[in-house]
């Protein structure tokens, strides 16, 4: 009886040393957070980690309405440098990853073909994150531009509000689609082989897409915040972002 009760007021104990942070994470992100939530568990078992995935400029724009978030892992350094700049963050936002786009289908395409591939007749949706509040949405745009291909597709494109609902359009409806490579690196995508049905976009068509991370004001005196944001931009969370199809800041 008396271990049983010992037992009882350790999980107590440990409910109430618990603290909850509430993460804001862009959606291309949402293929690798589970393997980074658990290594971090490893090192801060005490703290919950709370998600909530979406486009960088719709979470912003909660940010900026008042939502209880904590952290902010954005799809680039724009979004988080304005809140820093609006008195909502905790020092500037940092670079956490860096990421590309890949051209991707469920059905075998000649990949060597690069941008031209999305003018064939033989496409006739194309699928990219919402280019007004998606940063991947709007390098997508910029490489189609780049490649002087936009004129001949703008009729074919098809918007997800974030870079994950573009991958479910691709693997539901479009013909191919522009996605963050990340994405065909979790388990569930492993299947689709890289040059039969995906390859990467030629990245100097559009800029960098630097990952920006910051600590919101709300946190300001939470230690799990501060946790996470040094684990974030620590060498173990860094190791499994490479894995996991991004490039190193």
């Amino acid at each position: 009886m008396k271990i049983h009760v010992a037992v009882i007021l350790l999980l107590l104990g440990t409910l109430l040393m618990a603290e909850r942070i509430n993460v804001a994470v862009a959606a291309n992100v949402s293929y690798v957070m589970d393997a980074l939530k658990q290594e971090f568990y490893k090192q801060f078992p005490e703290t919950e980690i709370r998600v909530i995935l979406g486009s960088t400029g719709k979470l912003a724009a909660q940010i900026q309405h008042g939502a209880p978030y904590d952290i902010f892992m954005a799809a680039n350094m724009t979004y988080p440098q304005t809140l820093y700049e609006k008195g909502l963050g905790v020092g500037k936002p940092q670079i956490y990853a860096k990421g590309s786009l890949a051209y991707f289908s469920v059905h075998e395409h000649n990949m060597t073909q690069g941008m031209s591939l999305l003018t064939s007749r033989s496409i006739h949706t194309i699928a990219i994150a919402n280019p007004k509040t998606a940063p991947y949405g709007a390098a997508a745009i910029q490489a189609l531009r780049a490649s002087h291909c936009y004129e001949a597709v703008k009729d074919k494109l098809v918007f997800g509000e974030s870079v994950s609902q573009s991958v479910a359009y691709v693997l539901h409806a479009a013909d191919i689609g522009i996605i963050a490579t990340s994405a065909l690196y979790s388990p569930k995508m492993q299947r689709f082989r890289q040059k039969r049905y995906w390859s990467e976009v030629d990245r100097t068509l559009y800029a960098p897409i630097e990952q920006g991370i910051i600590v919101l004001k709300r946190a300001q005196h939470s230690q799990a915040a501060q946790d996470f944001y040094a684990f974030m931009l620590g060498s173990r969370a860094q190791h499994i972002l490479h894995q996991s199809g991004y490039l190193l800041p």
